[in-house]
């Protein structure tokens, strides 16, 4: 059976017989869940997942891969199906080894904001082994931006609702500012030429790193698998159209990505006009291209200084909103998991991981901090996400029931005709394992280890990065196990039997909601101390 840790839109382990819809004190809204509450308005919920899926993944993470795969064969490549979080921790590693300087040798070749980004905003050191000190200032801006997330969630989605209004827009009101400004520059359309246009390298198709970056993308800017859009719909109502929601939240996502993309790459076109090169060449793929183009599309601009404040804000505000639902992922699932034990504790358990993420992030922000964050970006954010989205697609397909959980599904949004259902069947049974599948494979193949720029990682670095791949999976196989294993049978397929099954007061959480399908099931609330949920929102 396919199990989450917290409630979709209202399906769980346990059902409530009695009628918990009341007035929420602080907002005076109805809450049809008193137990975990309910958002506000629809508005504040769209917003909230358009700032997870929308974030720095857009507008930093899909240009360079744009960039590195000679354009744009990526932004209509797939469009994945993925259902809860792979926990991706960050391993911390301290070298006694320091950099003498804590910088690079100048490089002529560099551009003034190429060399700003290397020597002074990251401090950068010379490769990985030599992680030097920790860089004072992107440690307090670390320790600021968790600082707002602890603030914005102290009070759960009611208030995170509310700061969503701005950070979910700004950002496009900055990006549309830049892009106007950058299709005026001489040579924009050498940079929009090559972005999705007779420069691109399509020939990069037949290539499995395209794909897995692809796939990969897409999974990492709408937080597929990483459950940040199953824990914020979670407090959905139980008949929110969670259908009508991933629709919008896929093609708003895909849609800014290739917004950002024209303003990146026409300012790239201006780069090259200027130093007289191909656009390939003009900057280093890495994660630094938006740190590097950005600003010199910025110092174009009237009252630059302005201008500037304003586009690392707008950075600022989408990390920040993407971080939002990653902590409260954390929290819920903790919350759902000991339910009588941390309800009244929120804020100590708020601060608990406040603390925990900051100090396993210190790493990140020592000179040697971007090679980390690419050496994990390589290996958590990759095969990791492939391989928990085609087991949790699978599983919920081949185990659970695909015709078992699309009834659940019309019982939240309503009954849908045969024609409609056919191609999601398709999708589910077929198609998105088989495609993540040779993805997957193909990519692994085909494995190059990873490198930032020209620096070479060290070989331990690489084994260091299939130990954090294999941690992170681990937990599936010794969870099956352990169900097995404590699961009712003589014999062991009736035991496996037994933990594909669902439980016995499986459906939805409050009883008014339960209809025929699920009346006469048990309700067991006073007697489970855990909560099983089915995943219905990332289709």
């Amino acid at each position: 059976m396919v199990k989450r840790e917290f409630v979709l839109s209202g399906f769980s382990q346990n059902g409530h017989s009695e009628d918990t819809a009341v007035t929420n004190e602080h907002d005076g809204e109805s809450d049809e869940n008193v137990e975990r509450g309910n958002w506000s308005s629809k508005t504040d919920y769209l917003l909230s997942v358009i700032g997870c899926a929308v974030g720095l993944g857009n507008v930093w993470r899909f240009p360079y891969l744009a960039y590195k795969n000679g354009g744009d064969p990526l932004c209509n490549l797939t469009l994945g199906d993925g259902y809860f979080e792979i926990v991706n921790t960050t391993w911390l590693h301290v070298n006694n080894e320091t950099c003498p300087n804590g910088s690079e040798i100048y490089l002529p070749h560099q551009g003034p904001s190429e060399q700003y980004w290397d020597k002074v905003a990251l401090y950068r050191s010379s490769s990985m082994e030599e992680t030097g000190e920790i860089v004072w200032y992107l440690a307090l801006c670390l320790l600021l931006a968790w600082f707002i997330v602890g603030a914005a969630l102290s009070n759960g989605i009611k208030s995170s609702g509310k700061v969503v209004y701005f950070t979910a827009t700004f950002p496009y009101v900055v990006l549309t500012i830049l892009l106007i400004r950058g299709l005026t520059l001489k040579g924009a359309y050498k940079g929009i030429e090559f972005y999705i246009g007779s420069q691109s390298d399509f020939s990069k198709l037949a290539d499995a790193e395209v794909w897995k970056d692809a796939a990969i993308q897409i999974f990492y800017s709408t937080s597929i698998s990483w459950g940040g859009l199953i824990t914020l719909s979670s407090y959905n109502k139980f008949h929110n159209n969670c259908y009508q929601d991933t629709i919008i939240v896929c093609v708003v996502n895909c849609a800014t990505s290739v917004f950002a993309g024209f303003a990146i790459f026409s300012i790239l076109g201006h780069m090259a006009h200027v130093q007289d090169k191909p656009v390939s060449e003009v900057a280093q793929s890495g994660f630094g291209l938006a740190f590097i183009a950005y600003p010199e599309a910025l110092a174009q601009l009237p009252w630059a200084p302005l201008w500037s404040t304003l586009f690392f804000f707008m950075l600022v505000t989408l990390g920040l909103s993407t971080l939002f639902a990653g902590f409260e992922t954390i929290i819920t699932t903790l919350l759902d998991s000991f339910p009588k034990f941390l309800r009244r504790k929120r804020l100590c358990l708020i601060t608990g991981v406040w603390f925990s993420l900051y100090f396993l992030g210190l790493e990140c922000v020592t000179q040697a901090g971007i090679y980390w964050v690419k050496l994990i970006d390589h290996f958590c954010a990759g095969w990791g996400i492939l391989v928990a989205a085609l087991l949790e697609v699978t599983g919920l397909s081949w185990i659970y029931g695909v015709n078992r959980f699309i009834k659940d599904v019309e019982m939240m949004i309503g009954e849908r005709n045969w024609l409609f259902w056919l191609w999601w069947r398709m999708c589910w049974i077929f198609i998105s394992p088989c495609l993540l599948a040779v993805i997957l494979f193909w990519s692994l193949a085909t494995f190059v280890p990873p490198t930032y720029g020209s620096v070479e990682y060290p070989v331990w670095s690489t084994a260091l990065g299939w130990c954090m791949i294999i941690f992170c999976l681990m937990w599936i196989p010794i969870v099956a196990i352990v169900r097995v294993v404590q699961a009712k049978g003589a014999t062991l397929c009736q035991k496996i039997s037994a933990a594909c099954t669902s439980a016995p007061d499986w459906g939805p959480y409050l009883e008014q909601h339960r209809g025929e399908r699920y009346r006469n099931k048990p309700d067991s609330a006073e007697d489970s101390n855990c909560v099983q949920h089915l995943t219905m929102t990332e289709m």
